[in-house]
């Protein structure tokens, strides 16, 4: 065996077997299913989609359909598990938001089962990843739950992710933020991501591509959306919410901007507001956090500003005051949380501070936007 002492770890890059994207990319699941030789497979679907994407869903033989319930908690975690061994399942197929689609990987992965995700909206970066987020029934974070294992298939039909409403695109694009900074800090820290070992150049690369992107082509996605019509924009910053921020957030690393997602979901009054929503809080307070030059904060808050995302606490229903964020802090720097991948020691009343100098930062610059006539307005 070769000797360890004073090498580095061997870095890891993590992806799904599969990705498929396109206007009418529904319409080769079965082809998806049959190369995966499925005869029985147990298709998890959202029903707020079952409706509309009913025809394609049935058309599978031998199919059985069960409705998520709404939350990626242990309970519905284990009733879907024993509708797929009850349906003697041999795939198991996700249909949905990011919640259906991590429910879908915490059945397959256990069961040694083969998994296709099929997300109906562009929310998360999600459904590449080998990792469920698990929540209390009540909305509380609970648990990373990591597998070891991608998907065999992700497929996206952009003409179903068109029809979304506009809130979950924008949503998408706050989580896809984020995935550049905390790389960026994960290179330097070189702590292990949730692919397992310290990141390569190819996801810090992938990271940033994927905030240009969004950058670029954030504002014309949202608009394309607006008028359910699927535009090369949209199509771009769909492979940038789902395909570039998936593979760069497992394999690049997370930091503080999820930790103080994590950190929010312990107030109720953020839980009727997406992930990505919350996300978007995080990077502006990471981004405060880590000293970051104000020309590049403003710049982020500008974005945020003209594509819709929150960069206020009152944004996402929440008081700017210390006692408010303490608990939020505290949890955001419990052990085990991602925020210690920054570069240096995280104490709760560093992160407090940083939430509320970029509440004021982003309160700041929408007073500017507004009366220089530069912020459309936007409504997710």
């Amino acid at each position: 065996m070769a000797e360890s002492n004073g090498s580095r770890p061997p870095a890891v890059f993590a992806a799904p077997l599969r990705y498929i994207q396109g206007e009418g990319a529904l319409h080769s699941l079965g082809d998806e299913l049959s190369r995966l030789k499925s005869e029985r497979p147990l298709i998890l679907v959202d029903p707020g989609v079952k409706d509309a994407l009913a025809p394609q869903l049935e058309s599978q033989s031998d199919a059985t359909l069960v409705d998520f319930r709404g939350e990626v908690s242990p309970g519905e975690i284990d009733r879907v598990a024993a509708a797929a061994q009850e349906a003697g399942a041999d795939v198991i197929v996700g249909v949905g938001g990011g919640k259906t689609l991590d429910t879908a990987k915490a059945v397959a992965h256990p069961a040694e089962l083969a998994l296709v995700l099929v997300p109906t909206i562009a929310s998360t970066d999600a459904p590449t990843s080998a990792v469920s987020v698990v929540y209390e029934d009540d909305g509380g974070f609970l648990e990373y739950r990591f597998w070891g294992r991608n998907p065999d298939v992700v497929l996206i039909d952009t003409g179903v992710i068109a029809r979304a409403p506009v809130r979950f695109l924008v949503a998408g694009i706050g989580d896809g933020l984020s995935t550049f900074f905390e790389a960026d800090t994960s290179s330097q820290t070189r702590q292990p991501t949730m692919a397992g070992g310290p990141p390569l150049v190819a996801a810090t690369t992938l990271a940033r591509l994927c905030y240009d992107t969004l950058l670029a082509d954030g504002v014309a996605a949202r608009q394309a959306v607006e008028q359910q019509i699927v535009t090369p924009a949209l199509d771009r910053v769909v492979e940038a919410n789902t395909l570039l921020s998936g593979l760069g957030f497992e394999s690049g690393g997370l930091a503080a901007a999820h930790s103080i997602h994590n950190g929010l979901t312990a107030l109720h009054e953020t839980h009727e507001y997406w992930h990505g929503e919350k996300v978007a809080i995080g990077v502006l307070g990471l981004l405060v956090l880590e000293g970051k030059p104000q020309a590049l904060i403003d710049e982020v808050v500008d974005f945020c500003l003209r594509v819709g995302l929150p960069v206020t606490l009152s944004d996402i229903g929440v008081e700017a005051d210390a006692e408010t964020l303490g608990p939020v802090a505290e949890l955001a720097c419990a052990e085990g949380e991602t925020i210690h991948n920054e570069p240096f020691p995280v104490t709760p009343a560093m992160v407090v501070a940083a939430m509320r100098s970029a509440d004021a930062i982003g309160a700041t610059r929408r007073r500017l936007l507004e009366r220089t006539q530069e912020l459309p307005v936007v409504c997710a």
